[in-house]
C-alpha cells in the first residue's frame, strides 16, 4: 500500500468541503487541525477552491489537503501547483486517471459496479472512491463485490455520517470513509468554526469508540490478587478468574500478582480500531512503548501502552 493509501487508512474519515470563499478557507483549516483530522479533500466545484487550498496550506502547512471533484486534466495541474497531495473524482474517468498515474499524482477515482472496478484494476489502482455510497447501496453492495477482487479497497464517499461510520470502518476492505457532516456548507458560510472544531472531536472519538475495559490493580503476590479479586466478588458479584499473571473479578477488576508498569497499576482503554487509535493519539502529542505491543497470530496489533503514567496508573490501549 502506497503511503497516501496509508495516511487514508490512518485517519479513517476525509472531511469533503466545499468552500466558496477562500477567507473561510484558514479558520477551516486550523477548526480541522484541532479537531483531529489534518486532512481535507477539498471540491473544485467553485472558483474559490484553487485559492481555498493555497489558504489553508499556509495557515496549516502539514495539513494533508486533495482535491476532489475533478474533471479535467487542467484542473489536476491546477490542484497539484496549489499544493494538493491527492486527487478525487466522482467517476472513473481513464483519461484523468492516466493523466495522473503518468505524473505520479495519487488519485482515487469514483465507482459504483465491478465494470468499474475492473477498469480501476487495468489501470493499476489499489483503491477506488465508491460513490455515491448510501444512494449506490452502502456497505452491502461493497460487501457484496468485494469477493472477486481481493486486493482492492475502498473509499465510501455519499451519505456516510457518525450514525453508519463504523459500519463501513468495520469491513476489512474500506480504507476510510469521505464525509462533510463535521463541515457543512452552512456551517462554513456562518463561520462557525468552533462548532466544526467541536464536530471533528466528536467524529474521531465516534470512530475510535474509547471506554473503559478495566482497571488492574498491583499487588505484592497471587495470595494478595487472589484477597482483591474476592473481595470485588463479595461486594459486586463480580465472579473471580485466575490466570497466569493476575486474577480477574468480572471484567472490570484486574489484580495483578506482581506489579507491572504503573505505580498503583494500569487502566485498559477498549477502541474500535487500534492502530488508528495509535496514530490519532500521537497526533495528540502521545507516545507509545512499542516493547509492550501484544499482537495475535497474524500480527495484528491488540494491545499496547501509552508512554508515562497518569495519577500513578500507566494506560494502555486494547483492541475491542
Amino acid at each position: 500500500m502506497n503511503e497516501v493509501l496509508q495516511k487514508f487508512q490512518n485517519l479513517g474519515i476525509i472531511p469533503v468541503v466545499v468552500i466558496n470563499d477562500a477567507k473561510d478557507a484558514a479558520p477551516l483549516a486550523k477548526a480541522l487541525c484541532n479537531g483531529g483530522l489534518p486532512v481535507a479533500e477539498v471540491t473544485f466545484r467553485t472558483a474559490a477552491a484553487e485559492e481555498a487550498i493555497k489558504e489553508m496550506l499556509k495557515a496549516c502547512p502539514d495539513m494533508f489537503v486533495g482535491a476532489g471533484t475533478v474533471l479535467t486534466t487542467e484542473q489536476v495541474d491546477r490542484a497539484v501547483a496549489a499544493g494538493c497531495k491527492f486527487i478525487v473524482s466522482p467517476g472513473l474517468n481513464p483519461k484523468i486517471v492516466k493523466y495522473c498515474i503518468e505524473k505520479n499524482i495519487p488519485i482515487t477515482p469514483g465507482t459504483s459496479s465491478p465494470s468499474d472496478i475492473e477498469q480501476a484494476i487495468e489501470l493499476g489502482l489499489e483503491a477506488v472512491k465508491f460513490f455515491p455510497a448510501e444512494q449506490s447501496g452502502g456497505i452491502d453492495k461493497i460487501k457484496a463485490m468485494a469477493g472477486p477482487y481481493t486486493n482492492m479497497k475502498f473509499m465510501p464517499t455519499g451519505g456516510v455520517n457518525a450514525s453508519n461510520l463504523k459500519n463501513y470502518l468495520d469491513f476489512p476492505k474500506i480504507l476510510a470513509c469521505g464525509g462533510s457532516w463535521m463541515v457543512k456548507s452552512d456551517l462554513i458560510a456562518n463561520g462557525e468554526f468552533d462548532k466544526i472544531e467541536a464536530l471533528t472531536r466528536e467524529a474521531v472519538n465516534t470512530m475510535l469508540g474509547f471506554e473503559l475495559k478495566h482497571v488492574g490493580v498491583n499487588t505484592a503476590s497471587e495470595a494478595e490478587a487472589v484477597e482483591v479479586a474476592e473481595a470485588f466478588e463479595k461486594m459486586f458479584g463480580f465472579t473471580k478468574k485466575v490466570g497466569g499473571s493476575s486474577v480477574f473479578a468480572g471484567t472490570a477488576i484486574e489484580a495483578m500478582k506482581s506489579p507491572y508498569l504503573g505505580k498503583n497499576g494500569h487502566i485498559a482503554i477498549g477502541t474500535n480500531y487500534i492502530n488508528r487509535a495509535v496514530y490519532h493519539l500521537g497526533l495528540r502529542g502521545f507516545e507509545f512503548d512499542e516493547t509492550t505491543a501484544k499482537r495475535d497470530d497474524k500480527g495484528n496489533l491488540k494491545a499496547i501502552y501509552i508512554k508515562g503514567e497518569f495519577g500513578g496508573f500507566a494506560v494502555h490501549l486494547v483492541q475491542k
